[in-house]
């Protein structure tokens, strides 16, 4: 592998009850933390280039704490874990494939009240970063910090009106990529999974050019699993609104808990009822 295919990594988005964020980066069998070291179902067994929280507490804007040690390696993220609660958090853990191992590559990426990351890649990224980069509004192109597809992807979304309809802008933003990209020659220019929120919903994409994408899961509604499994406790303590999206299920113990998100689809979690849709990108005005 070379710089060109980006980073492959390993996401969770959750929202609903406060939790403690060491109950969801430590506590599961398969968690986030184990993950950083044997992943199941990532490209990379091993996401040992620094990690990244984002959550929400008292302020409208999240807090984001990033650091360039492996996951399982660093002793401050157990120690703010275990003293802070959010019910909406992001976590991912980063596997290099030739990108700088530098505070300002790891994910969550932030821009006011929002925040975004990704797993997969955009296909030969040094050869479309140019084109990509310059179609970035003007006015957002002095955040730029990094050096990563993810960071170009996110204010490429910013650009085509991510606060206003995140939906649209994400496939503005693919379609941009895969336009680019095949004028380059790229054959598969999109790969990945996306999650995005605003402190009240999260929004979560799964879509690659060649069909192929990387793995993506949500939670069983609360209600649900609390019927199945009546004597377990965190499921007894969270709210009905309580879900969690991930690149790959936390855990086998409760059966029927996760379900995966169908190939080139988006979803909204947000209060009251989910929703799935297919999703496209879509292609630039010529």
């Amino acid at each position: 592998m070379h710089y060109s295919r980006g980073d492959v990594c390993r996401w969770l988005a959750y929202s609903g009850t406060p939790v403690p964020l060491d109950e969801l980066l430590y506590g599961p069998k398969n968690s986030l933390v184990v993950q950083s070291l044997h992943s199941r179902m990532g490209a990379e067994e091993t996401n040992g280039d620094g990690f990244g929280v984002g959550w929400y507490g008292k302020r409208e804007t999240p807090a984001v704490f990033r650091s360039i040690e492996p996951a399982w390696n660093e002793r401050n993220l157990a120690e703010l874990a275990a003293h802070t609660e959010s019910g909406l958090v992001f976590a991912h853990i980063r596997a290099s494939t030739g990108s700088p191992v530098q505070q300002t590559n790891c994910h969550p990426f932030r821009h006011a009240n929002w925040l975004f990351m990704h797993n997969g890649f955009v296909g030969d990224f040094l050869a479309v970063k140019r084109d990509l980069t310059m179609a970035i509004d003007p006015a957002l192109y002095p955040e730029l910090e990094g050096t990563t597809d993810t960071e170009v992807l996110f204010h490429l979304a910013l650009t085509f009106g991510l606060e206003d309809d995140p939906a649209a802008a994400v496939a503005r933003t693919i379609g941009l990529v895969e336009s680019v990209g095949r004028k380059h020659g790229v054959e598969h220019p999109f790969q990945g999974t996306i999650a995005t929120t605003d402190g009240e919903s999260i929004w979560a994409f799964r879509y690659s050019s060649e069909g192929k994408s990387r793995s993506l899961f949500f939670s069983t509604d609360v209600r649900t699993l609390r019927a199945i499994y009546p004597e377990n406790e965190l499921l007894q303590r969270v709210g009905d609104e309580a879900r969690l999206v991930v690149s790959e299920p936390l855990g086998d113990e409760l059966p029927g808990a996760w379900n995966e998100v169908p190939e080139s689809s988006w979803g909204v979690i947000k209060p009251g009822d989910d929703e799935i849709h297919a999703f496209e990108p879509v292609a630039p005005a010529a």
